[in-house]
């Protein structure tokens, strides 16, 4: 007998769970890159990563049902990493962190980051659980940048002229249109750095610090 047939017996049910789950989320993420998510399947998919035709098929039901655990499962790493980067920061240094390590997750986890926004991207104009997941995360990160944005007004860090509503809209879109772009060119790794380079001077002219007498931008055009 094996070592690994041996391991294998040691483990408990929800350890053997977690253990296919997660070969089947690596698959999942990996053919969505390659093929797509219409060419997907999740008979593909329990063979892809070792086990029998339907045990994808029994454990999320559908496909839908699988792209939503791909896709909530990506976002739980993200926010993760986020937490971790903005420990402590607030402001503009809340926004630099969050854009730097936004960066560092697209260079060191790039299949998983263009199959989160593969199915980010086609849940639009659906009406799924997909588009529901897809629609709560947006709605949590961008309260996440008000909060920062917020934070360094309410302490004096930020001037109080910032609409920090719009702010934050304004970074999501731009995030957004980064991402849009790396994903129809993969061989632009540097110009993807760059702009998310760009993205952290632009918050710069928009959120001025507390001392500055220039007024957010977004103050400005509304006069």
């Amino acid at each position: 007998m094996t070592k690994a047939v041996k391991a294998a017996q040691r483990m408990s049910h929800s350890e053997r769970t977690e253990r296919s789950d997660s070969r089947m989320f690596e698959v999942t993420i990996e053919s969505i890159v390659e093929v797509g998510t219409e060419r997907t399947k999740l008979k593909d998919v329990g063979e892809r990563a070792g086990y029998s035709r339907g045990l994808a098929g029994f454990r999320f039901k559908s496909k839908e049902g699988l792209f939503c655990y791909a896709i909530k499962r990506i976002a739980e790493y993200w926010l993760n990493e986020m937490t971790q980067a903005t420990k402590g920061k607030s402001g503009y240094d809340a926004i630099c962190a969050v854009t730097d390590a936004h960066y560092q997750f697209c260079k060191i986890s790039p299949t998983e980051v263009r199959a989160f926004y593969i199915l980010w991207f086609e849940s639009v104009g659906l009406k799924n659980d997909v588009q529901d997941i897809v629609v709560d995360i947006h709605k949590k990160r961008l309260n996440d940048i008000v909060y920062w944005i917020e934070k360094g007004i309410n302490i004096g860090e930020l001037s109080k002229n910032i609409d920090a509503d719009a702010v934050a809209k304004q970074y999501m879109m731009t995030i957004s249109g980064i991402i849009y772009q790396w994903l129809t060119d993969t061989e632009q790794d540097s110009e993807i750095e760059a702009l998310h380079d760009n993205l952290k001077r632009t918050m710069r002219l928009l959120l001025p610090v507390a001392s500055s007498s220039q007024p957010s931008l977004f103050k400005a055009v509304e006069r």
